[in-house]
C-alpha cells in the first residue's frame, strides 16, 4: 500500500469525491489562488497546498476562490448545500469561527430540525486547529468540543492519513454539515493509505491498542502520542488499550464505557482548554455510566486554561506532552518508573 502524508490524503480524497459527484465544489480563500489576477493560477491550494491540483481539473466554476470574508462565504456553501450542491469550504483556522458561527450553529445546524426533517444541508467545513505552528493564540485553538457542543453538527477529528481519507470520504457524502478538523501540525505525517475511495463511518471508535492495565482516551493528533507512550510502557509491562474516537458527534459511548470498564483506569488526552472540552465531557460519561467499574480516578491530560503562546518554549509546554500521558496513566495504575 502506497505511503501518503495527511495532506496528499485529504487531497486525494477531494479530488475522487469531484470526480464521482459533479455537485461537490470547494471554496474559501486561495483554494486556487490568482482568481481575477493576471499572475500565477492555482498558485496556492490554501494555506497548506492540500486544495493545490483541483483548479486544473475541475475549473474556477468549482475551484472557487472567495473574498477574505468568513461570515460571506461560510454563508454561501450553507445556501449552496441547501439548494443541491455538496460544497467543501475551507474556513482555514478554525479561530476564525466567530465571525460566521450563526451561519453554522443557528443556521445549518438547524435546518434538518426546523423544516420537519425535509431539508438537508450536505456541507463540509474544513479547518485547521491545534498548536505547534508557532502561529500563536489567535490561529492554534482547537475549538472542536465547541461544536460538538451543537445538536446538528457532525465533528470528525482525523488522527492519521487513513482515518483522514475515509473520514473526509464520508463527510462529503454525509447529508448533514460536518466540521472537518486537520491538525495543522499533521499535513507531513505519513501513513499507508489505499489508492482507491473507501469511507469510514461516523460513530465508530477505532481501538489502536488494547492492553489490561489502563484505557487512554485521545482525540485527533494525540492519539498518536497516546500510542506512543502504550508502546513505551509495554516494555516495562504496562498494558494500555488506546481508544480514538475519531468522530467527537456523533460519539461513540459504547467503546468507551467497554473500554474504561475493562480496564477500570482511564486516561483521557485532549489538546483543547481544560474546561468543558472533550475530556471532562467523556470523563463524566463514564462516571455517570461506569463509576462502579473503576479502580481509580479518572486523570485528564490536557493543554492550560490559557491562551496558547507565542513564545516556542512556552507553547512546547502547553500542549500535552508524552511525559505528562506517561505520568498519568503510571499514577491510574500505581505503577512508578
Amino acid at each position: 500500500m502506497a505511503k501518503k502524508s495527511y495532506r496528499q490524503a485529504i487531497s486525494e480524497a477531494l479530488r475522487q469525491e469531484m470526480e464521482r459527484d459533479h455537485r461537490v465544489i470547494v471554496m474559501g480563500e486561495d483554494v486556487a489562488g490568482g482568481a481575477g489576477a493576471a499572475g500565477e493560477q492555482d498558485a496556492w491550494g490554501g494555506p497548506l497546498g492540500v486544495t493545490k491540483g483541483l483548479l486544473p481539473q475541475f475549473g474556477r466554476e468549482r475551484v472557487i476562490d472567495t473574498p477574505i470574508t468568513e461570515s460571506g462565504f461560510i454563508g454561501a456553501a450553507v445556501g449552496a448545500a441547501a439548494t443541491g450542491l455538496r460544497p467543501v469550504a475551507d474556513l482555514m483556522f478554525v479561530d476564525f469561527m466567530g465571525v460566521c458561527f450563526d451561519q453554522i450553529f443557528n443556521q445549518a445546524a438547524k435546518f434538518k430540525y426546523m423544516f420537519g426533517g425535509k431539508a438537508t444541508t450536505p456541507v463540509v467545513i474544513r479547518t485547521m486547529y491545534g498548536a505547534g505552528f508557532r502561529a500563536a493564540s489567535q490561529h492554534s485553538q482547537c475549538l472542536y468540543n465547541i461544536f460538538t457542543h451543537i445538536p446538528g453538527l457532525k465533528v470528525a477529528l482525523p488522527s492519521n492519513p487513513y482515518e483522514a481519507k475515509g473520514l473526509m470520504i464520508q463527510a462529503i457524502r454525509d447529508d448533514d454539515p460536518v466540521i472537518f478538523f486537520e491538525h495543522k501540525a499533521m499535513y507531513d505525517m505519513e501513513g499507508e493509505v489505499p489508492d482507491e475511495a473507501y469511507a469510514i463511518p461516523f460513530g465508530q471508535a477505532n481501538v489502536t491498542r488494547e492492553g489490561d492495565d489502563a484505557t487512554i482516551i485521545a482525540f485527533g493528533r494525540m492519539v498518536n502520542f497516546a500510542n506512543d507512550v502504550a508502546d513505551k510502557l509495554s516494555k516495562e509491562g504496562i498494558s494500555c488499550t488506546v481508544v480514538d474516537p475519531r468522530t467527537t458527534s456523533p460519539l461513540d459511548t459504547e467503546t468507551i464505557l467497554e473500554t474504561a470498564a475493562e480496564t477500570g483506569r482511564v486516561v483521557v488526552v485532549d489538546e483543547a482548554h481544560p474546561r468543558c472540552n472533550m475530556a471532562t465531557d467523556v470523563s463524566a460519561l463514564i462516571c455517570q455510566e461506569a463509576f462502579d467499574k473503576l479502580k481509580a480516578p479518572i486523570k485528564m491530560v490536557t493543554a492550560p486554561h490559557a491562551p496558547v503562546p507565542f513564545s516556542a518554549a512556552l507553547e512546547d509546554l502547553y500542549i500535552p506532552s508524552m511525559d505528562k500521558i506517561e505520568a498519568a496513566v503510571r499514577a491510574v495504575t500505581g505503577k512508578s518508573h
